[in-house]
């Protein structure tokens, strides 16, 4: 019996519903990238728009709860299957309520008192985690995995371990992460933030769009549902910000994921690159591929429609190839069409795509050489 992704609650800036998402993201419709001095890939989740037990307002939990609401009853029916101490949950983050508790602390400096609304616990990576865990009732193990845009194909990964290791029957697992001044202001000073629309495998190329995304999945075993075939996890610690220019922790990541699903590299139909739209980051990840598959298979940053979500960047990849998988569309691959010089040349995903897609590569490539990637397939 394989291990499936059942189900998934997900809201990302192409919109709040599966049929949102899929609508836009067929079209490859940008829309969603709020413009300004930079763009940013805002849901259309209100914030504090969903009541829940705490005397704090944070825009993660707004997103956490908008998505599990889309699973709530896949969540009841594990929960009158099995015991809530067999149930897991595993969260990829990179922040918590960082955004909320800078504007508190802000506070403190200039009158010198501390909003009563501020609390250490804001700023725990564990809180998603600990948050899901009491909402949905469960007491199986719960905790957050927090390796910058790594974080949540690693926390599928974890999720896997758990179920083959006999310590869960289901996990909840993904990412979350949500729009933070914090983070933006960091890669602004690291010059890897676009002032326009991320540009990615482009020879215009200037750097990336954040975003903000919620994507968990009900991981279980079962024959009818997406498969996760194989993952696979590297760590080059080549830098501590930039990817190594040789792809050598991409490719080996690509190579394990290939062998633990126990296929070839011909059997990979469609690459979700992590696809950011920085120099480093594409010219290397496009000749990493290009090593293994050479030009064949269809690849595509869905960045340009979402943003780059940090700890949920890896989480909102599977998602949207969960959904291709499931609904039997191909997203196309967005850019100004001058491919750059720099990097292999890929074969990139267009509206006009009709090829049949059973099986997706996803990567997430980190801050420190931390590397991940996942399979998915039918």
């Amino acid at each position: 019996m394989s291990i499936i992704l059942s189900d998934l609650g997900f809201v990302c800036a192409l919109g709040p519903s599966h049929a949102d998402i899929i609508a836009h993201a067929k079209m490859g419709d940008t829309t969603g990238m709020f413009g300004g001095d930079v763009r940013i890939g805002n849901t259309t989740v209100p914030f504090g728009s969903i009541p829940i037990k705490t005397t704090h307002s944070m825009r993660f939990y707004d997103l956490t709860l908008a998505a599990v609401a889309q699973i709530m009853p896949s969540i009841e029916q594990l929960k009158s299957e099995f015991s809530p101490a067999r149930l897991g949950i595993v969260i990829g983050a990179s922040n918590t309520a960082v955004h909320e508790a800078q504007k508190h602390i802000s506070q403190k400096l200039s009158n010198g008192i501390m909003p009563q609304e501020f609390s250490i616990s804001m700023l725990e990576l564990g809180t998603p985690a600990e948050l899901l865990r009491e909402f949905i009732g469960t007491t199986g193990p719960a905790f957050t995995i927090s390796t910058a845009c790594s974080s949540s194909i690693k926390a599928i990964d974890t999720a896997r371990d758990l179920i083959e290791n006999n310590v869960c029957d289901a996990v909840m697992c993904g990412g979350v992460d949500a729009r933070c001044d914090f983070a933006l202001n960091g890669f602004n000073a690291l010059e890897a933030l676009s002032h326009k629309l991320t540009n990615p495998m482009s020879q215009n190329r200037d750097g990336i769009n954040l975003g903000e995304c919620a994507a968990l999945f009900i991981m279980k075993r079962g024959e009818n549902g997406i498969r996760v075939m194989g993952c696979g996890e590297t760590s080059d610690a080549y830098h501590p910000t930039a990817p190594d220019p040789t792809g050598a922790g991409a490719i080996e990541s690509m190579r394990t994921a290939i062998a633990d699903a126990k296929i070839t590299a011909n059997d990979i139909d469609y690459i979700n690159m992590h696809g950011t739209g920085t120099i480093a980051n594409d010219a290397m990840e496009s000749k990493a591929i290009f090593n293994i598959f050479g030009n064949r298979p269809i690849c595509a940053s869905t960045k340009p429609l979402t943003g780059h979500c940090l700890g949920a960047a890896g989480a909102c990849s599977v998602a949207l190839s969960w959904l291709m998988l499931k609904y039997n569309f191909i997203i196309p691959h967005i850019y100004d069409g001058k491919f750059a010089t720099d990097c292999a040349h890929l074969r990139l995903a267009t509206k006009n795509d009709s090829t049949q897609i059973n099986t997706i590569l996803c990567n997430a490539f980190a801050f420190g050489g931390s590397n991940s990637t996942i399979i998915i397939g039918r």
